[in-house]
């Protein structure tokens, strides 16, 4: 019971010091659960995350039932989805309770633009950090170039791209494992 607390208040911590969504994350779930509690690898989170954004839901869920079931099964998937939501729930009725009253308050317009900003160096910094983690050789830097590219100038789907990149990454290093 205790190993199922200690990951509940894990993801309720992340979940309450995550703005912005999934890319927003992975700074803080990184120091959580790769740093501090060593319950998961930077590869096994990255793999997590990377699956996450294929699966319907949201991705911090998704990732933190990865990591809560990896610790203690079944309960401990649970327990992780329901910190990660819980901060989100409490804060979102609280807001909105309050938010028709208060929406037109220059501080709280600033405050959000404010709120706005941060999330964005927060996702810069998840993709440096993603960036220096995955994109580790010539090979991964062509497809990273390739998915870009098609995800800029095409309207594909996100499941998509991350299949036609891992089986790029199968071919590219089973060749590179023939080759050696």
């Amino acid at each position: 019971m205790q190993i199922l607390l200690q990951i509940f208040i894990s993801f309720f911590r992340v979940g309450a010091l995550t703005f912005g969504g999934g890319y927003a994350m992975m700074p803080i779930l990184q120091r959580e659960v790769v740093e501090k509690r060593k319950w998961a690898t930077e590869a096994e989170i990255m793999d997590y995350y990377a699956l996450s954004q294929c699966l319907p839901g949201i991705i911090m869920v998704n990732t933190s039932v990865f990591v809560g079931r990896k610790r203690k099964g079944a309960a401990g998937g649970i327990a992780a989805a329901l910190g990660s939501v819980a901060p989100s729930l409490i804060i979102i009725t609280l807001i909105a309770a309050g938010l028709t009253a208060f929406s037109d308050v220059p501080a709280i317009k600033n405050a959000f633009a404010g709120i706005r900003v941060c999330v964005c160096v927060l996702i810069f910094n998840a993709v440096l950090q993603l960036w220096k983690k995955a994109v580790i050789d010539i090979p991964t830097l062509i497809i990273f170039a390739v998915v870009l590219l098609l995800s800029a100038i095409l309207d594909l789907s996100p499941i998509l791209l991350v299949v036609a990149a891992a089986v790029a990454g199968i071919i590219i290093k089973g060749l590179e494992a023939k080759a050696k």
